[in-house]
């Protein structure tokens, strides 16, 4: 059998790349379906019959997220535009917390930087980013890509943010051949419409990026808090510090995190976005 990824899912039908560079049409086999649907992103085994290419395995899967559904993802870029949607901290640290849950390098792009002044409380908290460490990217009219289409070569990139965040536009100021339906924010609703119907693998700058819908909501009720609490990147250089080993972090004595935000090591505006998502978790989890 032959190895590919699939790159595009529309209804049952899969177009998967082949190693040698083919894109093929493929159907996943009944056995398949059964078990496990086949994914975006999915490194499988083909089989060839007279009439049909079958999809017959799908090989183990590094990281996935559920929505959008794709999986072996290298880096998920969170797009936040810095006005029309507004920006907002929160949106950003959410995202940031639901891709590093799925063990997903989360990289930050700023989009629409031409429409603020210079003096705008905004590059602040872009730089409070930086400082904490994050791979943090700016965009908009007169700035530059070039950066950017270096962290996209020879990766599998995931985009995210909310609607009308210019996702599809960047794309198009990275690689000008490359045109994804673009649309202007809806005045009326103040957000974006969707503008991308599927989840797809689209080739460019030398990588694969799958723009996908914008998140009109989260879910953060089937993570496990201990788990989360581990994989917050501000949080790392600080684990196992705590008094107690289970310590998530909240009202724990003697808790190196807590510790590090009262000193300002640890960002204040991010712990308190994570003390919120904690909250969230434990009111979704069934009383007994």
């Amino acid at each position: 059998m032959e190895t590919g990824r699939i790159i595009k899912i529309i209804s049952n039908q899969y177009e998967v790349l082949n190693e040698q560079g083919e894109h093929l049409a493929c159907i996943a086999m009944g056995k398949l379906r059964k078990h496990k649907a086949p994914v975006v992103g999915d490194v499988v085994k083909l089989q060839r019959f007279d009439a049909q290419i079958g999809i017959q395995k799908i090989l183990p899967r590094k990281n996935e997220l559920l929505r959008p559904a794709i999986a072996n993802v290298d880096q998920a870029i969170i797009v936040m535009s810095c006005k029309d949607p507004d920006f907002s901290t929160v949106l950003v640290d959410r995202l940031i917390f639901q891709i590093c849950y799925a063990q997903i390098h989360p990289i930050l792009c700023f989009t629409k930087m031409d429409l603020i002044e210079e003096d705008d409380e905004i590059h602040k908290k872009i730089m409070a980013y930086r400082d904490s460490g994050y791979d943090v990217y700016v965009s908009g009219k007169g700035y530059a890509s070039d950066a950017l289409i270096q962290i996209l070569k020879g990766k599998i990139s995931v985009l995210t943010g909310q609607s009308g965040a210019g996702k599809s536009s960047l794309l198009n100021r990275i690689d000008p051949t490359f045109h994804l339906q673009t649309q202007e924010i809806s005045k009326a609703l103040g957000r974006g419409k969707h503008t991308t119907r599927h989840c797809e693998l689209h080739e460019i700058a030398g990588g694969w990026v799958a723009d996908t819908p914008g998140f009109s909501s989260m879910d953060f009720t089937t993570m496990d808090i201990q788990t989360l609490a581990e994989r917050i990147p501000d949080f790392a250089p600080y684990l196992h510090q705590c008094k107690f080993n289970d310590c998530i972090h909240v009202q724990e004595p003697n808790c190196a995190i807590r510790e590090a935000v009262e000193k300002q090591e640890i960002n204040g505006e991010r712990y308190a976005h994570y003390l919120e998502v904690v909250q969230m978790i434990k009111q979704a989890k069934p009383k007994y």
